[in-house]
């Protein structure tokens, strides 16, 4: 299984751009979807997560800013990013916390978009 994250890019200050995230192959059971970010020098942090039944969770620096939604049909997440600042910079990876065929816990991970945000 594989996730593909797409529409990462350069905006200005106070635009808007849309990730999307989707995953590719059979996977039994997804528990929950979500976004982290990484800056250079810095550890990848958490930004949202929406569980499998629907809730969500935001960082204290996007809450009210960003929105994380989800598809089922076919697995897909995406993250709203409105009010763009140029500290929202970074490369945005994709997250999903799922059970294997086999029960078996799993972590998936996309290979990053990058956001940049010019002041």
């Amino acid at each position: 299984v594989q996730l593909q994250a797409s529409g990462g890019g350069s905006v200005q200050a106070g635009g808007s751009l849309r990730l999307s995230c989707a995953a590719s192959g059979y996977i039994a059971r997804i528990n929950v979807m979500g976004w982290y970010r990484q800056t250079p020098g810095k550890e990848r942090e958490p930004v949202a997560a929406i569980t499998r039944d629907g809730s969500t969770n935001y960082a204290d620096s996007v809450a009210g800013r960003f929105t994380i939604s989800r598809d089922n049909n076919p697995n897909t997440v995406y993250l709203q990013m409105n009010s763009l600042k140029p500290e929202d910079t970074a490369v945005y990876y994709c997250n999903f916390g799922v059970t294997t065929y086999w029960n078996k816990p799993e972590v998936l991970w996309g290979q990053g978009t990058l956001v940049t945000v010019s002041s």
